[in-house]
């Protein structure tokens, strides 16, 4: 039997690529690190543009973890964060609450939003992105005579 979705109607074409991705975001389940994302007021102007510009901000709790042992990357629209801490083995721990654990968190971009730029401060990861709004393409579609 066959799965129906709601992307299945005949008035949508081409959304195949997009279930896809609805599945890829829906495979994902680990909650660590915490992590929050807020958007940031709209600049009418950025970097001297008139376009309109909506900003968001990706915050990871990532405390213990240091520069380089964090490593972001962005693949096919997905934004991958992650961190590997290692054991100190120089260290006796009579009580070890905090574990150094790796971890790898990822989020799902749509088109036209850009990473730009990555903070680490206090024990936070604040990753900042943009998106800008496309242009509106109208474009008259000419009738021709059959071929037939």
């Amino acid at each position: 039997m066959s799965r129906m979705s709601l992307l299945s109607s005949p008035l949508l074409l081409g959304f195949e690529d997009m279930e896809r991705l609805i599945d890829r975001v829906g495979k994902g389940g680990d909650t660590y690190p915490p992590y929050n994302i807020e958007r940031i007021a709209a600049d009418s102007a950025v970097n001297g543009d008139a376009t309109p510009v909506d900003r968001l901000r990706i915050t990871l709790a990532v405390a213990g973890f240091r520069r380089d042992q964090l490593d972001i990357t962005l693949e096919d629209n997905q934004l991958i964060i992650r961190g590997r801490q290692e054991d100190d083995k120089s260290r006796e721990y009579i009580h070890r609450g905090i574990a150094a654990r790796q971890f790898s968190r990822s989020f799902v971009l749509a088109e036209g939003i850009e990473v730009k730029s990555a903070e680490l401060s206090d024990g936070l990861l604040c990753i900042d992105l943009v998106r800008r709004e496309p242009d509106r393409l109208v474009r008259k579609i000419e009738i021709g005579q059959s071929r037939f």
